[in-house]
């Protein structure tokens, strides 16, 4: 099958499943359908690791998506279906362009749809089932039409065969329908990658090409790379910044775990000393990157700007782990919530990002190394939070700690209906707070057409 073919395939279906309905089951179903196709057809490919893994995520995040139906999950399975598109047709471009070249082709679609010589290839008619095509259907079908509208003048009670049925369609979206299906579809079949990128492709590979590993630029022409000005101004600049962060860990720490701090203002407080650790080690990963380039990873003269760089890895991962640390505590003091959740994420992230860069440094890798491979946690993470009820998880801990169990934040959390009547229930809450609304919404919910429904809902009785 043709791309031609495979994108009036997929407008169809994309038409039928989401005519007249919401965003729910049917998205899922349509990932199905590409999930199928794209293995139909390219199935020799799917030999390799790579297109086994994004197979597998794919699969899970449409489950993920017919079961839940937010967000999380739909940008799930948005990321799993266009990276394994992407590997199948671009497989010696890096993952981390896929984006960017989606966003190109978001715009570039509109044009590129016009011109119907780079996709529609010219057919000729001496094609046999073509002009049987022509021959038994099309041409007797024409004049069965034209003669069954001229009969129908002639004929009350034949015109009535026809012309007394009316179609319930809802003719402007059925046509909205098919239009965004059949630009998406183009965009995903038929995506274009432009010229440049596949020119700086070679920018973003994981090790330093010969040449780059002999050769050593200095960042600022006034920096004279023969006395070894750059090299000095690194060991000069970590050395400092080492002992400025012995200092801050010892301050924080004193802060966090010795020094009271009123009720009132605690999660005020927490929150300002994450942030500044959100910064640290963002800008921490930044010098590193700033030090370590190019041939300047093989210098062979730059043993204690390496031993510099260490400690200074070191020592931000000792800050991230005192911030774990105390974020458990709050949690402990004050039970669960998304943003504390979020917390531990992005800590856990921060430090294998750290451990990427030690591992840039140690094995002398390209600065690129770390972003292909903090792309692939990144899309670690967002699987992870599509698949996990969390909001489940917060009520159920919350609950049996003790702990932040107030009936408005808990009728606020998602997908914890169970654990949430209960409580209600168990506590004489019933009705009050914001479980009304809650408890319509389940019902709304429950009410959507099949092809609209996330699946969660299904297994939440009536109340």
């Amino acid at each position: 099958m043709r791309k031609e073919h495979l994108i009036f395939v997929c407008s169809v279906v994309f038409t039928l499943l989401f005519y007249n309905e919401s965003v729910g089951l049917n998205l899922s179903l349509f990932g199905f359908v590409l999930l199928a196709l794209m293995y139909y057809f390219f199935r020799k490919q799917f030999i390799d690791k790579s297109y086994k893994i994004l197979t597998f995520t794919s699969v899970l995040s449409c489950f993920a998506f017919a079961w839940y139906g937010d967000f999380v999950s739909f940008v799930a399975v948005f990321l799993s279906i266009l990276f394994l598109q992407f590997n199948i047709n671009e497989p010696k471009l890096k993952l981390i362009l896929a984006l960017p070249i989606v966003f190109i082709n978001s715009v570039a679609s509109i044009v590129r749809i016009f011109q119907f010589s780079e996709w529609l290839p010219a057919r000729k008619t001496e094609n046999f089932f073509i002009k049987k095509l022509i021959a038994y259907f099309l041409i007797p079908g024409l004049f069965i039409s034209l003669f069954c509208i001229i009969y129908s003048f002639g004929s009350d009670s034949f015109s009535g065969l026809f012309f007394k049925y009316t179609l319930d369609i809802n003719l402007p979206q059925a046509i909205s329908m098919v239009v965004l299906g059949f630009y998406f579809s183009f965009s995903f079949w038929n995506f274009w990658v432009p010229e440049i990128i596949v020119e700086n492709n070679s920018k973003l590979e994981d090790d330093f090409t010969d040449k780059t590993s002999s050769e050593q630029v200095p960042t600022f022409s006034l920096l004279d790379l023969d006395v070894n000005f750059e090299r000095k101004s690194g060991e000069i600049t970590l050395l400092l910044l080492n002992v400025l962060l012995i200092i801050f860990i010892g301050m924080y720490n004193y802060e966090q775990f010795f020094q009271e701090t009123i009720t009132t203002t605690l999660s005020a407080a927490t929150h300002e000393r994450v942030n500044a650790v959100v910064f640290s080690i963002i800008m921490a990963v930044g010098v590193v990157l700033f030090y370590f380039k190019g041939g300047f990873n093989f210098d062979v003269k730059a043993k204690q700007l390496k031993i510099l760089t260490k400690i200074w890895i070191l020592l931000n991962g000792l800050l991230i782990l005192s911030t774990i640390i105390k974020n458990a505590e709050y949690v402990l003091n004050f039970g669960l919530t998304y943003k504390r959740l979020g917390v531990f994420a992005f800590l856990i992230l921060a430090l294998i990002g750290l451990y990427f860069t030690f591992l840039k440094i140690y094995n002398k890798k390209t600065n690129a190394y770390l972003f292909n491979r903090m792309f692939w946690c990144f899309y670690g993470t967002v699987l992870l939070c599509s698949f996990v009820n969390w909001g489940a998880i917060i009520t159920n801990y919350n609950i049996s700690v003790n702990r932040g169990v107030e009936p408005m934040f808990l009728s606020e959390l998602n997908y914890n209906d169970d654990a949430r009547r209960d409580f209600f229930l168990k506590n004489k809450l019933d009705g009050q707070y914001n479980e009304i609304s809650r408890e319509e919404e389940i019902e709304e919910m429950q009410s959507e057409s099949f092809l609209s429904k996330a699946l969660y809902y299904e297994f939440i009785s009536k109340k």
